[in-house]
């Protein structure tokens, strides 16, 4: 099968949608600081099934269940290096499963520094960490999710310049084919920082096969999807919210939802090349987005 970059260069490849949201909506409990990622351990029947909704909705990439997955988070549940590591490369086994014969790739879900932590930091980007020290964090879950046997990983939701530059640091070491993907605040990172000084690093790196925004806002992934263009010819990932903002005080989904077919051709026509949703974002929408990609031809 073609490379993921190689499928984005020649039409708008369809993404996943919010696996954490659906199992919610399947009745898990994904409360704890681990999310979604407990269940590897607990129901991996159920994120197969969770895929393989995604997969049925025409979703042409699964991002595995890797996003809350890290060392600390399963030490804080009790379980040792070894069981972690296996969990790591288990959450991309388990979208191998869903994908089955299907012709669809599978990224495996890099979250950041911040989703470990589980306050709501990843959408603040305030960690008091240096590159050098971000770098050292991610790399150990990096080293395992880059030999599990994805197709690529999926390094999403970075809110600070200093994390994209760890982590393209750290994927340009490893030479393994990655998108990163950010997420923004009223055109900038959630940090305040620059959007374009953002996707320059992380194009600058050779194994970087993909730059773009995620769980954001659906507004502002237009403009992200300009600035992107105007800094590298590389394709241009994007996987919006449904449209509500996460209340991590209060834990909970604000505002409402708004996902129509228009922006989806307007993030088309800018030029996205990998269209999907993040939180909140179900089958029924991703089987909407390729529905009006397969209509715009």
């Amino acid at each position: 099968m073609t490379s993921l970059e190689d499928a984005a260069a020649a039409g708008p490849v369809v993404l996943d949608g919010g696996l954490g949201t659906l199992l919610e909506a399947h009745g898990h409990d994904l409360s704890s600081g681990m999310w979604s990622a407990r269940l590897l351990q607990e129901r991996p029947d159920a994120i197969v099934a969770a895929h393989r909704e995604f997969f049925q909705a025409g979703a042409q990439v699964a991002i595995a269940a890797s996003y809350q997955a890290t060392f600390e988070g399963f030490a804080a549940e009790g379980l040792d290096r070894a069981e972690a590591e296996r969990l790591l490369r288990r959450a991309v086994e388990l979208a191998g499963e869903a994908r089955g014969d299907r012709p669809a790739w599978i990224a495996a879900s890099v979250g950041p520094y911040g989703a470990m932590l589980a306050d709501g930091s990843e959408y603040r980007g305030n960690y008091g960490l240096t590159v050098d020290q971000l770098r050292a964090w991610h790399r150990p879950r990096l080293e395992v999710l880059a030999d599990a046997g994805a197709d690529l990983l999926a390094v999403e939701t970075l809110p600070s310049l200093a994390e994209v530059e760890a982590v393209t640091a750290e994927v340009d070491r490893l030479g393994v084919p990655a998108w990163i993907s950010v997420t923004v605040s009223l055109g900038t990172l959630r940090s305040g920082e620059s959007l374009s000084e953002a996707y320059e690093v992380a194009a600058s790196a050779p194994s970087v096969v993909a730059i773009g925004v995620n769980c954001s806002h659906p507004s502002e992934v237009l403009g992200a999807i300009r600035m992107a263009r105007a800094v590298t010819p590389k394709p241009v990932v994007v996987y919006p919210n449904s449209g509500e903002e996460w209340d991590a005080k209060n834990r909970t989904w604000v505002g409402s939802p708004g996902f129509p077919d228009h922006l989806v051709h307007s993030w088309r026509e800018a030029g996205a090349a990998l269209i999907g949703g993040c939180c909140r974002v179900k089958p029924d929408q991703i089987a909407r987005i390729a529905a009006v990609l397969r209509e715009a031809g």
